[in-house]
C-alpha cells in the first residue's frame, strides 16, 4: 500500500473515531487510536508517523524487537503496546520494549512481570485481557475470574490500568463490550481497550479508551 493511501486511511479512521465519539451518549474522556502494525514493516509505519500517529500495537515480542528500536531512535515519543499473548519467557523483553502490555491473563505472568519491572526499573502500564466469549482457543481470563486476577495484580502493586477484550468473530460485539465496561466500572479501572477495524465505532459507544485498528489503516496483513 502506498504512503499516500496509508495517510488517507489514517485520516479517515481518526475522523470516524471523532464522529463515533460525538454520536455516543457517554464516550470516554478520550479515545486513543492504537495503530496495529503486526507483520507490517517500516515502509508502512513511517507514513503513519509522518502523519502524526504515535501509538502503535504489535502482537509478537520478537517481531517488535526487529523493527521498533531503530524507529524509536528517530521518534522518541512513540508509545508501543503489546496486544498479543505474552509467554512468561518473553516477559523480560516485553518489559524492556513496550510502554503498555494489554495481555496480562494469569497470576504466573503477573509474578514474572513484577520481577522484571523491578529488575529493570521500568514500568509499562498493564491491561488484563478478558476472554469475554470464554473461547477455549483464545487467551484471556474468564469474566468470572477477572476480579480475582485484578485483586492479585493490585496486591503485587503492578501498574494495572484497564481491561482488554477480543469478542468472538461471529458474534455481536456489543454485549462483550458492555460486559468489559461493567467489569472495569465494578473494579475501578479507568482504561478499556476494545474494538478493532470492524467494530471500533461500537466499542466507542461503550466507553472504549483505546481502539486497535490495523487492516483499515495498513491494508490486509502480508502473508507471514
Amino acid at each position: 500500500m502506498s504512503p499516500e493511501q496509508i495517510n488517507e486511511n489514517l485520516s479517515a479512521i481518526v475522523a470516524r473515531i471523532e464522529a463515533a465519539r460525538k454520536a455516543a451518549v457517554s464516550p470516554a474522556a478520550s479515545t486513543t487510536l492504537v495503530a496495529v502494525t503486526k507483520t507490517h514493516g517500516p515502509e508502512a509505519i513511517y507514513p503513519a508517523l509522518i502523519a502524526g500517529q504515535r501509538v502503535f500495537g504489535e502482537n509478537r515480542v520478537q517481531e517488535a524487537q526487529g523493527k521498533w528500536p531503530t524507529i524509536r531512535a528517530e521518534y522518541a515519543d512513540i508509545e508501543l503496546h503489546l496486544i498479543g499473548p505474552l509467554q512468561t519467557n518473553k516477559a523480560r523483553e516485553a518489559v524492556a520494549l513496550f510502554d503498555a502490555i494489554q495481555t496480562l491473563d494469569r497470576p504466573k505472568l503477573a509474578d514474572v512481570l513484577r520481577a522484571e519491572m523491578d529488575r529493570m526499573d521500568r514500568y509499562p502500564f498493564l491491561f488484563i485481557q478478558v476472554n469475554t466469549g470464554e473461547e477455549a482457543q483464545k487467551a484471556g481470563v474468564r469474566p468470572s475470574d477477572a476480579p480475582a486476577l485484578i485483586a492479585y495484580a493490585r496486591k503485587l502493586h503492578l501498574p494495572l490500568k484497564g481491561l482488554m477484550c477480543i469478542p468472538p468473530a461471529d458474534e455481536n460485539p456489543a454485549p462483550h463490550f458492555a460486559l468489559l465496561a461493567k467489569l472495569a466500572r465494578d473494579n475501578d479501572l479507568p482504561l478499556l481497550s476494545m474494538g478493532m477495524s470492524a467494530d471500533f465505532e461500537i466499542a466507542i459507544r461503550f466507553g472504549a479508551t483505546h481502539v486497535r485498528v490495523g487492516s483499515a489503516i495498513f491494508g490486509e496483513r502480508p502473508k507471514a
